[in-house]
């Protein structure tokens, strides 16, 4: 019987990808996953996306039995539920709604910074709104000061959490070089250089990289 592999579409540059890539390299396993690029625009939709996932976004999986599973917070509490050894939702009590609460922040600060950068990259020059941008960017900022004040209790293990945060952190990076947001976040910062020292977090590039 022909065993068939879970496809993953990605993209390089999205970091809803790269969180799900790290979380299956640190189950151990991304060896068992076929990454397939796509190219997820808001305005130009990949075809080949929409054709499984109606929303046309990254990532999104296809399991081995057929079942097609977005978004990314669906996407790793289904990778996690098939790993038999490492985890990297907590079960039960305070520290899985605490992994939980991480992860929302994370994502939420993503959704902010990809908002900002849609509008001066896709969003024709005459209908820009300088408010909308510096709103995200307000959002963005709060939640890093939020953060500041609670990375002493963020760990060095790759948890959803963790995880999620760190992916937020590179995005800003990679999208908003001139935001030196380690000026204002200095503890944060620390937490964040030792944590993207993690083999799975420092593989995923070349994963992706791969994957296009």
């Amino acid at each position: 019987m022909t065993v068939v592999a879970p496809k993953l579409f990605v993209s390089s540059t999205s970091p809803f990808a790269r969180k799900v890539i790290i979380v299956a390299d640190v189950l151990g396993l991304i060896s068992q996953i076929e990454l397939i690029t796509a190219a997820p625009h808001p305005i130009d939709r990949d075809g080949a996306v929409v054709a499984h996932n109606p929303l046309g976004k990254v990532p999104t999986l296809i399991t081995a039995e057929g079942a097609v599973l977005f978004d990314s917070r669906v996407i790793t509490e289904y990778l996690d539920a098939q790993s038999g050894g490492l985890k990297v939702y907590p079960k039960v009590g305070p520290q899985r709604w605490k992994a939980l609460a991480l992860q929302a922040v994370g994502d939420g600060l993503l959704d902010a910074a990809l908002l900002a950068r849609y509008e001066f990259t896709v969003r024709p020059n005459e209908k820009r709104w300088q408010l909308w941008y510096d709103r995200q960017f307000d959002k963005i900022s709060s939640s890093l000061d939020t953060l500041e004040r609670q990375a002493d209790q963020l760990s060095k293990a790759p948890q959803i959490g963790e995880i999620t945060l760190a992916c937020a952190l590179g995005y800003l990076d990679l999208r908003f070089p001139d935001f030196d947001w380690r000026v204002a976040q200095p503890r944060l910062s620390v937490w964040f250089r030792e944590f993207s020292e993690l083999p799975s977090f420092t593989r995923t590039s070349a994963l992706l990289m791969k994957a296009a």
